[in-house]
């Protein structure tokens, strides 16, 4: 389900415990839906809340390691297994349990 909400950035959607917030809902397609579907997945296997702790404190590692707001988010390995396999339609049905750790140590951002 997507929300329309005003304070959400343009063209960014933020997935909060399976609910996508949107701006508008113009630039979805179902590749972005597939990539909130694997943050789905990863919440859903750390029971949410953990989730969100890991993700910003991962977030604040990784913005100490580039000292870029950009590169900090997209090198965070929630958001780079999502990237890495947003495209392909048919990951979440062979996704291993914990895959979001293969993309945990540092590296050049994958699937950007």
């Amino acid at each position: 389900m997507i929300i329309k909400c005003r304070l959400i950035p343009r063209r960014y959607c933020l997935n909060l415990f399976g609910t996508y917030w949107a701006r508008d809902t113009s630039w979805i397609d179902r590749y972005v839906i597939n990539h909130e579907r694997i943050h789905d997945a990863q919440q859903r296997e750390l029971l949410y809340l953990p989730f969100y702790l890991l993700y910003l404190i991962e977030w604040l590692i990784r913005l100490l390691q580039y000292h870029n707001l950009q590169e900090a988010y997209y090198n965070i390995s929630f958001e780079r297994e999502a990237y890495a396999h947003g495209r392909n339609l048919e990951y979440l049905s062979r996704r291993p349990a914990f895959a979001w750790t293969r993309f945990f140590r540092k590296g050049d951002r994958q699937g950007k």
